[in-house]
C-alpha cells in the first residue's frame, strides 16, 4: 500500500482514469465492429465521420496508439469507399 498522501490520491486518479479510457476504447471498437459490418454504402458513409472522430479523439489522448488510428481510419475508408 502506498504510503504517501499524494501517491493515495494518485492511485484513485489513476483508477477512474483507467475506467473512463477502457468505456471510450471499447465504444470505439463497437463502433468500427458496427461500421465493418454494415454492408450499405449510404449508412456507411454516415458512420464513418463520426468513427473516424472517435478514434481520432481517443488517439489524441494517447488511449491508443497514433498509428494505429491511422490505420484504422485508413482500413475503414477503404472499405466504405469500395462497397456498391
Amino acid at each position: 500500500m502506498a504510503n504517501h498522501k499524494s501517491s493515495i490520491k494518485r492511485i484513485r486518479s489513476n483508477d477512474a482514469k483507467r475506467i473512463t479510457n477502457r468505456y471510450q476504447a471499447k465504444t470505439m471498437r463497437n463502433a468500427v465492429k458496427d461500421l465493418r459490418a454494415d454492408e450499405v454504402k449510404k449508412s456507411a458513409t454516415a458512420k464513418l465521420p463520426k468513427v473516424v472522430a472517435m478514434v481520432d479523439k481517443l488517439a489524441k489522448k494517447n488511449v491508443i496508439h497514433k498509428n494505429k488510428a491511422a490505420n484504422l481510419k485508413s482500413k475503414l475508408t477503404k472499405k466504405v469507399n469500395a462497397l456498391k
